[in-house]
């Protein structure tokens, strides 16, 4: 007898097989992994230092501003990230 989660496993492979990647398709998705892994390191670096600059100051407002725009950054690397994977995923 079936368990619940197998049967919706069955069910959800009849309507969107999955696909399986490539040597190459997985070689490329750990390249943009590590690139963007670095970027965001870089970013993170660069504003970790700003922000030890403002606390220095005593400038709360530019210490939230820069938190804010640390975590705006991250979302979109991580956004352009998965937007890239997802065409590398999707060749032929």
């Amino acid at each position: 007898m079936k368990t619940a989660y197998e049967l919706a496993m069955e069910r959800l492979s009849k309507n969107a097989p999955t696909k399986k990647t490539s040597t190459e398709q997985k070689q490329q998705l750990a390249e943009l992994d590590s690139k963007y892994a670095a970027k965001i390191a870089e970013r993170e670096i660069f504003l970790q230092s700003e922000r030890r600059k403002a606390a220095q100051k005593a400038d709360f407002e530019a210490m939230e501003k820069l938190e804010k725009e640390l975590v705006s950054d991250r979302k979109s690397l991580h956004a352009e990230l998965e937007e890239k994977k997802e065409k590398v995923r999707n060749q032929s």
